[in-house]
C-alpha cells in the first residue's frame, strides 16, 4: 500500500473541512507531476493531509476511497481527480520547520520539491512523521 502527502491551503480546504464533509473529491491539481502522482494512487492508500502556507503542518490522514477518474471541470480532459475521506487526526501536528530540522527527511519531496502538491512519502518517512506526531 503507497502513501501519501497531498497539500492544500487552509482558505481553500481545512481538514476540519474534510471532516465535516466525511469525503471529498480532491480537485484542481494542474501539475503533470501531482497529476501523474494521483493516477498512481490506490483504493486504500493512505496519505497526509498538509496544511500549507498559514503555520504549515501535517495535520491527520486521509484514505484514498475512489482512484483517479476525469476531472468533469477539464474540457481537455488532461487533469483528474480522486475521492479521499479522512481516517485521523494526528495527536499532535508535524510542522514543516520540524520535517526541515530533521535531517532524515532530508529527501522527502515536501522539502526537496517545496511547490508539489500531491507527492509520495516512503514507509520509512511515513513511520518518521508518525513518529514525530506522538502516534
Amino acid at each position: 500500500m503507497a502513501k501519501w502527502l497531498m497539500k492544500t491551503e487552509p482558505g481553500d480546504y481545512s481538514w476540519d473541512h474534510l471532516l465535516a464533509d466525511g469525503k471529498t473529491e480532491w480537485d484542481g491539481v494542474r501539475n503533470h507531476q501531482a497529476a501523474a502522482n494521483m493516477k498512481a494512487m490506490r483504493k486504500g492508500d493512505r496519505g497526509f493531509f498538509y496544511r500549507s502556507l498559514k503555520d504549515p503542518a501535517v495535520l491527520g490522514i486521509f484514505e484514498v476511497t475512489r482512484e483517479a477518474f476525469p476531472d468533469p471541470d477539464d474540457p481537455d480532459g488532461k487533469w483528474v481527480r480522486v475521492e479521499v475521506a479522512p481516517v485521523e487526526a494526528l495527536p499532535q501536528e508535524v510542522s514543516l520547520k520540524a520535517i526541515k530540522a530533521d535531517a532524515r527527511l532530508a529527501d522527502l519531496a515536501l522539502v526537496r520539491q517545496s511547490r508539489l502538491s500531491v507527492m509520495p512519502v516512503s514507509d520509512d518517512h511515513w513511520a518518521l512523521i508518525m513518529k514525530m506526531a506522538g502516534a
